[in-house]
């Protein structure tokens, strides 16, 4: 009798890291992320997540894509969770699911024309033909841009020593301007 081999996601005791699960994550990162103990130079930290802020914005337009209402939205959040938690693991914060998301919903609230313009855009979706083809557009570059705009303001929070409980999104509102300042000129 001939045994199959087991695909390495299904045997018992088999190591995987989360970011290898999603496809967001490389093996580099992977390796900075597990160097949570101090001993990565602090810019070699920095350059590492803003790497990581930059390909999660690009993850966050292609969600932006999503051709259905309110689901890219979902999306949009997954990908800036995901992010947050992949930052906290390159500084060696600890990461809770609910603090992430409270932190990343008042973080988007608090730069509200570009996080209400991600709306307007997702529910011009609805709209038949001309909803679709202005939203194509707009979505992707406003996901984008608030993505970047979020990861930056997380970086600079913990490259100065900061947690997700000490977080205070007010402080942080001239920083999210300039990000997104910044992005557009990147655009």
């Amino acid at each position: 009798m001939n045994k199959k081999k087991m695909p390495r996601a299904i045997v018992p005791g088999a190591a995987t890291h989360p970011a290898d699960e999603t496809g967001l994550g490389g093996k580099r990162e992977a390796a900075m992320a597990a160097d949570s103990n101090g001993s990565m130079e602090p810019e070699d930290r920095r350059a590492a997540a803003a790497k990581l802020v930059e390909r999660f914005s690009l993850w966050s337009g292609a969600a932006g894509l999503i051709p259905l209402p309110l689901i890219d939205l979902a999306a949009v959040s997954g990908v800036q969770i995901q992010m947050l938690r992949r930052i906290s693991q390159i500084y060696g914060v600890p990461f809770s699911d609910n603090q992430g998301k409270a932190l990343v919903a008042s973080l988007a609230g608090s730069i509200i024309p570009a996080s209400s313009g991600i709306g307007a855009a997702s529910i011009l979706k609805g709209v038949p033909i001309v909803g679709m083809a202005v939203s194509a557009f707009a979505m992707p570059v406003l996901s984008a841009g608030a993505t970047y705009a979020i990861g930056m303001a997380f970086v600079e929070h913990f490259a100065t020593g900061g947690t997700l409980l000490d977080f205070n999104p007010q402080d942080y509102r001239d920083f999210i301007k300039s990000q997104r300042e910044l992005w557009k000129k990147r655009s």
